[in-house]
């Protein structure tokens, strides 16, 4: 009997961990399908004017691109189309793996933001954006950044 209660607590206890509504605010189904430059970078031209796009785990940059198999090469290909405020090359490296959210566009229901920090030469302190491959959005570049010269 004790046997089948703690597994009934740790069954409850691991689906509570995801929500099941979504906080998500920029999700956006009707959302134009992103395109790829001949640079293998998707093509951006606007600009988001809301501070919290990208900085904000409610406000991340949605980058479905037909499927969810290739998470990490449609994240490179959006932080390859950008740079610094003033055209500086930038760096990024994964910090982690956050915020669970519920989907349609994943096997187990759920969908889940990385966390990437963004550096470029001269500047005081990085920063920090969230990707979503599992949900649409209009493309656009977060506050305080630009896009990348070809």
């Amino acid at each position: 009997m004790k046997k089948i209660i703690v597994f009934l607590v740790l069954l409850a206890t691991a689906t509570s961990c995801i929500s099941t509504k979504s906080t998500l605010k920029n999700v956006d189904d009707n959302a134009p399908d992103l395109i790829l430059s001949r640079n293998n970078t998707f093509v951006i031209s606007q600009f988001s004017k809301d501070k919290k796009y990208g900085y904000d785990p409610d406000y991340p940059v949605n980058i479905f691109f037909r499927n969810t198999r290739n998470e990490a090469e449609n994240e490179v290909r959006f932080l390859n189309a950008l740079a610094g405020p003033n055209g500086e090359k930038i760096t990024f490296k994964r910090l982690e793996t956050c915020c669970p959210f519920p989907t349609k566009r994943s096997d187990m229901g759920a969908g889940f933001l990385n966390v990437y920090e963004l550096t470029w030469e001269g500047q005081k302190k990085p920063i920090t954006l969230y990707l979503n491959v599992y949900e649409k959005g209009i493309l656009m570049v977060p506050m305080g950044l630009s896009l990348k010269k070809e």
